[in-house]
């Protein structure tokens, strides 16, 4: 109870200071107040005003954030100005296209770093060992953004970047992780007693390198949302990706601070609930 106590306080703190901090660099960014359409040369000087009236409630960010908090309780997350549609209507339409693309994600970067890991380590073939650092290493030189724009050169399904994205970072910890709880004094005599490799790993082996596992889980989580922004919005995937680019595009405050509470939640509770099972692990273990 104290551990859930204590994430759940982090939780709440850091969702309060993330959206707090994101409606602030959004309220100091260069160019904040400033419609496009004022620059139409069309408009009379009243229309150019109430331009700028609008954007006043969005002017005062103590302001902005007071009334925030208070209708984010009564479950209304405020319109978005440059859609002109409820946020938690754009939310409910996106989110799922999210889930998709980093569920996807992570299925294969998973399904790809960690076997190849455990092939390397237990194997002890340095072919095999070498050839995926170096796919590992050349997918971790390429940004995000141009894994991207090949995909949709080569028509390919935008939501498998992520995958690619997710792989290399599995596969380097993970095999730098079963290669150190492998040369553990306890795992080094039972290899010498002639116990398999499928019993070394599953009852030497793995026990001491789960725990940083489940970190990692936690950890590639938040690697997803975040590549999901550039993923989605080249490859056309209409996501909260793409929704926080249109959001930055047209400086829609009220959309943009949602999106990043939205973010920072599931990445502390996904790093949060990782550690909790990494706790309990380490604490059924001993």
């Amino acid at each position: 109870m104290p551990e859930l106590a204590k994430h759940a306080a982090k939780i709440v703190i850091t969702v309060l200071l993330g959206g707090l901090l994101g409606a602030t660099l959004v309220r100091v960014a260069p160019g904040f107040g400033v419609d496009e359409e004022e620059l139409d040369i069309r408009l009379t000087q009243q229309s150019v005003q109430s331009l700028r009236q609008a954007q006043s409630p969005d002017s005062n960010l103590a302001v902005f954030y007071f009334h925030y908090l208070g209708r984010l309780l009564r479950g209304d997350f405020g319109t978005s100005r440059t859609l002109q549609r409820p946020v938690s209507q754009l939310l409910a339409e996106r989110f799922p296209e999210t889930l998709k693309s980093v569920g996807l994600g992570l299925g294969l970067g998973w399904a790809l770093g960690l076997p190849l890991a455990i092939l390397a380590v237990m194997a002890r073939n340095w072919y095999l060992d070498l050839f995926a650092s170096l796919l590992g290493g050349i997918l971790l030189c390429i940004p995000a953004a141009v894994l991207a724009l090949l995909f949709v050169i080569m028509q390919a399904p935008g939501r498998l970047v992520l995958g690619l994205i997710v792989f290399p970072k599995v596969f380097r910890y993970s095999r730098n992780l079963l290669a150190h709880s492998s040369s553990l004094p306890h795992v080094l005599t039972a290899r010498a007693t002639g116990l398999g490799e499928v019993r070394l790993f599953v009852w030497h082996i793995l026990p001491v390198s789960a725990p940083q596992l489940l970190a990692l889980a936690g950890v590639s989580l938040s690697l997803a949302f975040a590549a999901a922004i550039p993923v989605e919005v080249l490859c056309d995937i209409p996501g909260i990706g793409q929704l926080a680019w249109k959001a930055a595009l047209g400086r829609d405050l009220a959309l943009l601070v949602n999106l990043t509470m939205i973010v920072t939640v599931i990445t502390v509770m996904a790093n949060s609930a990782s550690d909790l099972v990494g706790h309990a692990f380490r604490t059924s273990a001993a």
